[in-house]
């Protein structure tokens, strides 16, 4: 038992920190956003301020837009890659918990039919049956949130690129 608790705290502990570390990316990506954000808007703002007339002006604007879409486009971009990797180590960690707890269910069922009382062979094969149901059920869940995930980063990278080639 005492096993079973620091193996859970381990894995706790292991998803904290990837948690914490995905939301210090976004965090850091973030930063330096505004901090070239701000240093492109001040360069921006006196550039279009010292145009001599209006047709200068949105010259100048429409000539700023271009670049503001492209690192609109890689912000986006870098935030899907820092997500997608901290859910996939979530997913691969939940994924061991669950490869563990299965196995663990399946050596308890092991041991209950070994020691269970002559006659109850027809509860212990309606037992093992209801887990072999909820686990297949479970990794039909799994696969399909997999799918789900592949084809909303895949739909993501197409949008990206059609939206690319548009600008």
């Amino acid at each position: 038992m005492a096993t079973t608790q620091k193996n859970n705290l381990d894995t706790l502990l292991g998803l904290l920190n990837t948690t914490f570390e995905g939301y210090r990316k976004l965090v850091e990506l973030n930063l330096q956003t505004l901090k070239s954000t701000l240093v492109e808007s001040q360069g921006a703002v006196r550039e279009v301020l010292s145009s001599k007339d209006p047709q200068e002006m949105t010259t100048v604007y429409s000539r700023l837009m271009q670049p503001a879409a492209d690192k609109i486009q890689s912000y986006n971009r870098q935030v899907v890659g820092i997500v997608a990797t901290t859910q996939a180590e979530i997913a691969k960690a939940a994924e061991v918990q669950y490869e563990t707890h299965n196995r663990r269910v399946q050596m308890l069922l092991e041991d209950l039919g070994r020691s269970a009382p002559t006659g109850s062979e027809a509860a212990v094969a309606a037992l093992k049956s209801t887990i072999t149901a909820t686990n297949t059920l479970c990794e039909t869940l799994q696969r399909a949130t997999r799918q789900a995930v592949d084809v909303a980063e895949s739909n993501f990278h197409e949008a990206t690129a059609a939206a690319s080639k548009a600008s």
